[in-house]
């Protein structure tokens, strides 16, 4: 099932300001909580959709990234997106959103780790099976050169947030609830930046592009994974990177395809080679190797050359190549090449009653028996 778009998830505005997301996740988390939703199947699953766009949309790089890419540019299988059915209980949802209850925590921002990414590589087949190295390129953040990092324009610093005092939590009244919830001046860092940096904004780090280079080992095939650790998306409050992956997709081959381990290939031979046998040149991803034909080969007949296929990526054998031979019928021919077949094709046939024809066309007969029988039953006889 494809997933919903997160503004629509979260029932918002792709305009909606970081306060207002905050609001709408938190009614629709208390709304849907398991917690509260003991005899509703469904509400841990709106919990844990609500709870992965809010954590999407709440980080501004992740915003930026989901705007221009949708989910596929904030893939979040690797880790940061973790759902309910981790162990999280119904005081979560506040710890998560607003700090935690009674004052327990402190209120400053968790650190999280980064949201993985996805490359889509496409190389040859000859690629694929001989293994190569390519050089790609992916979006990064680096620190700032100008503020170093500090997010403050150079000469200035960061101040204690007058909110919290550089707690970066503020105590809220709910009834009879105390709740401690992240500041909603510093964030949770417990400082503010009033002059920030001109050339990152206030975020201390700049994006980028950056360039890697991928090893793909051989025998890789459409929809295997490369993994590497470190290099996805950038991690919040000090966490750490996520991962990037890397999708194999293998181009199509002008003469080969591929079952597996197996290389297939069509070959046209003559109808010459085809009644006599002969030999025939086939191209394998080695080279070109010859192939004895045995006279009265049908097309359709498949060869097998062993070892010709694929050594595969996770061991094993190597396969085989696949050759099926198809007749190929002459074409624009001269007059006196079709005088010359239809005196072969009477020769076949002799007076014409197919007795010979039964000798030099077994199939054919035997398919014509197989229509009379058919025809016969039909009428009962």
């Amino acid at each position: 099932m494809a997933k919903r778009c997160y503004y629509e998830v979260l029932e918002v505005e792709r305009t909606v300001s970081s306060d207002e997301l905050k609001k709408s996740y938190r009614r629709l988390a208390m709304k849907f909580h398991p917690d509260r939703n003991p005899n509703d199947p469904t509400a841990e699953e709106k919990f844990k959709e609500a709870k992965e766009a809010f954590e999407t949309l709440s980080d501004p790089q992740k915003r930026a990234a989901y705007d221009q890419f949708g989910h596929a540019g904030v893939n979040q299988g690797g880790g940061g997106g973790a759902g309910f059915g981790g162990g999280a209980g119904f005081a979560d949802i506040f710890g998560e959103v607003f700090g935690d209850i009674f004052g327990g925590g402190g209120g400053r921002s968790r650190a999280y780790r980064g949201a993985d990414m996805q490359y889509n590589l496409s190389i040859t087949l000859e690629e694929a099976v001989r293994g190569t190295t390519v050089d790609i390129q992916i979006p990064t953040t680096e620190e700032c050169g100008v503020c170093h990092g500090t997010g403050a324009k150079p000469g200035t610093g960061k101040k204690t947030c007058g909110t919290c005092k550089g707690a970066g939590a503020v105590r809220v009244q709910q009834g009879f609830f105390a709740i401690q919830q992240v500041c909603p001046t510093c964030g949770g860092s417990g400082e503010i930046i009033e002059d920030p940096c001109t050339a990152c904004r206030g975020a201390g780090r700049i994006e980028t592009k950056k360039t890697l280079s991928i090893k793909v080992p051989p025998g890789v095939d459409t929809g295997d994974r490369l993994r590497h650790t470190g290099e996805g998306g950038p991690g919040e409050q000090g966490g750490p990177k996520g991962d990037l992956y890397i999708l194999i997709e293998v181009k199509p081959h002008p003469i080969f395809k591929r079952h597996d381990a197996d290389l297939l290939c069509d070959m046209p031979i003559s109808f010459v080679t085809a009644a006599l046998g002969g030999e025939i040149e086939v191209p394998t991803l080695d080279g070109r190797v010859d192939l004895k034909i045995p006279a009265e080969t049908q097309t359709g007949k498949v060869f097998r050359l062993r070892g010709k296929g694929v050594q595969p990526v996770r061991g094993g054998s190597p396969g085989d190549l696949l050759v099926s031979v198809h007749l190929e019928t002459p074409v624009k021919l001269t007059p006196e090449q079709r005088d010359l077949l239809i005196a072969f094709e009477q020769s076949l046939t002799g007076s014409g009653t197919g007795g010979i024809a039964e000798q030099h066309r077994p199939r054919e007969r035997s398919f014509l028996d197989s229509v009379k029988r058919f025809f016969d039953d039909l009428r009962g006889e």
